[in-house]
């Protein structure tokens, strides 16, 4: 069975949106990295959220987690590489394994610089963004990490594992990376090739690479999901955390200025009712429907 909801981030936008859905009996799944590695976790302390000045970020976010915890909300760790309509529901990729639901809230924050030059243009032609769904193509061959988020030193190394010829390349020497593979200092990167890649250059010196593996802390909304419209760069929505694609909601960091905690837990808050709401009504059309078809 699809969740009713699924939640893509676990910040404060993406756990207030899952605590107002479960409010409303919803079951709701939230796909985010682990909520200990967002920058507001490192906040020494926050001033400006309402009735509580002076808690520190790790505080607040331990707190936001535990109640939606509570209120039976499941949490899945990884990151979602895609989102596609089936139907009623919305089939998401998180890895190399799948789930479904029949809504989606967008709580994934900022995204965090450009894409590289060549990015766009080899994608699935040698670049990737998740090392266990297409290491093993790259058996024997080749490959360069461009290690962007906690947990690439470990994809590296099952890249390393699976007999790839890693080399990864970081903006500092990462810890726990297996000793077999080489680094490089990241600078200015490109992905070069003709029809497929065939280096990462860094700094203007290549690195033979057939795959590239772009581990990031989470993918841009519009590449989740294309066709999904922005303005000035965020996700547009209207007053009811409403996206342009039906059934798909978005709140936070990831819908424009200001980026602040309290504008996240209240867009959340309306985004987890609108999309219980949305849910309600699928679910009223479909028995409709059903009862038509058994005239």
């Amino acid at each position: 069975m699809p969740y009713d909801i699924a939640v893509v981030g676990g910040g404060p936008a993406g756990l207030s949106a899952a605590i107002n859905a479960r409010a409303r009996n919803k079951s709701v799944l939230v796909v985010s990295n682990d909520y200990r590695e967002s920058p507001l976790y490192r906040a020494k302390q926050v001033d400006n959220y309402l009735g509580m000045p002076g808690q520190s970020g790790a505080a607040l976010l331990d707190a936001f987690y535990r109640h939606a915890e509570e209120t039976g909300t499941v949490f899945r760790t990884g990151r979602v590489l895609n989102i596609l309509p089936l139907d009623s529901t919305y089939c998401l990729s998180i890895g190399t394994e799948v789930e479904e639901a029949r809504a989606v809230i967008l709580c994934t924050g900022v995204s965090q610089g450009k894409k590289f030059p060549g990015e766009a243009a080899f994608l699935g032609r040698g670049v990737s963004y998740c090392a266990t769904c297409d290491g093993m193509l790259y058996r024997s061959r080749p490959v360069a990490v461009v290690g962007l988020a906690p947990d690439a030193p470990e994809e590296a190394n099952f890249l390393q594992g699976l007999g790839c010829r890693v080399t990864y390349v970081s903006g500092r020497r990462p810890e726990g990376l297996d000793p077999a593979i080489s680094w490089v200092k990241a600078g200015r990167l490109e992905i070069v090739g003709e029809e497929a890649v065939t280096a990462l250059r860094v700094n203007g010196t290549d690195t033979p690479a057939e795959g590239v593996f772009l581990l990031r802390h989470a993918v841009p909304p519009t590449d989740l999901l294309p066709g999904l419209t922005l303005e000035g760069g965020y996700v547009a929505v209207d007053r009811e955390g409403r996206t342009s694609l039906p059934g798909v909601f978005a709140a936070g960091d990831c819908t424009g200025l200001p980026l602040q905690l309290a504008k996240a837990a209240g867009e959340g808050l309306v985004a987890g009712q609108r999309a219980a709401e949305y849910v309600d009504q699928l679910s009223d059309s479909e028995k409709i429907d059903s009862i038509k078809k058994g005239e």
